[in-house]
């Protein structure tokens, strides 16, 4: 007992270091485009995006509850508390891996790559809960195709609104609105980023006995907000470089559709308690708004490093917890 309680006490501790790590290496989702047009200030963005990203945390945990049963089964799970120390300790270097290299990869996929890993060297692949495990690839699969598409039309009617008004005008605008949507693009993010590590800590929980229900801790959902509030802070600047002008040419009328669009794509699917990833889904919509203007706007190398990330990312997490966890079950034995 005095084994688990200490892995629990490290696994809780990793679990807000990744949330932490996750608020920074994320901020770039959620402030990129207002920086970049000069809507916000950095200094400024930052701060909204840590109130919102705080707000929409505390708020939801229909997401939470997808992470801690659909994967696999914490009741059920062999070496639960080893393997969810391997999961968090390889999406927490593939975090800052990518973070370091300055590419927008996702949180969401190390997360789930790096569980599933570890759960089948513990349990074989039917530890695996294949339902729920195919549902939520196919969500972070699905969620950014249809941000390429809603950025495009949300880009498309900005366009036929707009176009008998002078640029300066236009512009002037559209940076006001770009402050709601920052906001709303801000609070989103917490709606579903945060509640992957909730999950993560009420698995540990489970499979350590101090719990018997799916139900989120009230504590475990206030330390979460409070260590992605403060990872937004330190913001990701590498990542908002490459997000905020290397896919296309950003201005506040596309910076605003960009937004626009990643918000309603994260809302609708925390509302089907899927979760996405956000840094997938923002740079999705930034180049469906970029095709919407003109194709050849959009750069095409610099999306396709992003797919490749996302491609790779699933697989090379997966086998990095699970050679974490053969290290680590031998050290405890």
């Amino acid at each position: 007992m005095e084994f688990l309680s200490l892995m629990l006490i490290l696994i809780v501790s990793l679990g807000l270091a990744f949330d932490f790590i996750n608020g920074f290496h994320d901020t770039a989702n959620t402030i990129a485009t207002s920086v970049t047009t000069h809507a916000l200030s950095p200094r400024l963005a930052i701060l909204l995006a840590t109130l919102m990203n705080f707000v929409g945390a505390l708020l939801f945990s229909g997401v939470a509850q997808t992470i801690t049963k659909d994967i696999v089964d914490p009741f059920s799970l062999q070496n639960g508390s080893i393997v969810i120390l391997s999961a968090l300790m390889s999406a927490i270097i593939w975090n800052l891996l990518t973070w370091y290299f300055g590419i927008p990869s996702s949180s969401s996929h190390a997360l789930v790559g790096s569980i599933s890993g570890a759960a089948i060297v513990a349990g074989g692949f039917h530890a695996l809960n294949y339902k729920g495990f195919l549902k939520i690839i196919d969500g972070l699969i699905i969620s950014p195709i249809i941000a390429v598409l809603c950025g495009f039309i949300i880009m498309s009617l900005f366009q036929l609104v707009f176009k008998n008004f002078s640029l300066s005008k236009t512009n002037r605008r559209m940076r006001l609105f770009q402050v709601f949507t920052a906001a709303l693009q801000s609070f989103s993010h917490g709606t579903n980023d945060a509640q992957k590590t909730m999950g993560i800590i009420t698995m540990a929980l489970i499979t350590a006995g101090y719990q018997t229900s799916m139900d989120i801790p009230f504590w475990v959902r206030i330390s979460v907000a409070m260590a992605m509030g403060m990872g937004t802070t330190i913001g990701g600047w590498k990542i908002i470089k490459t997000i905020g002008g290397k896919i296309t040419k950003l201005n506040p009328a596309n910076g605003a559709a960009a937004d626009l669009s990643s918000a309603l794509i994260i809302f609708g699917f925390t509302a089907l308690k899927l979760p996405v990833s956000t840094t997938h889904v923002v740079s999705s919509s930034i180049i469906g708004v970029g095709s919407a203007h003109r194709i050849k706007d959009v750069k095409w190398g610099v999306a396709k490093r992003i797919v490749i990330t996302w491609v790779i990312t699933l697989p090379l997490t997966a086998l990095l917890s699970g050679t974490l966890f053969e290290v680590f079950f031998l050290l405890t034995k």
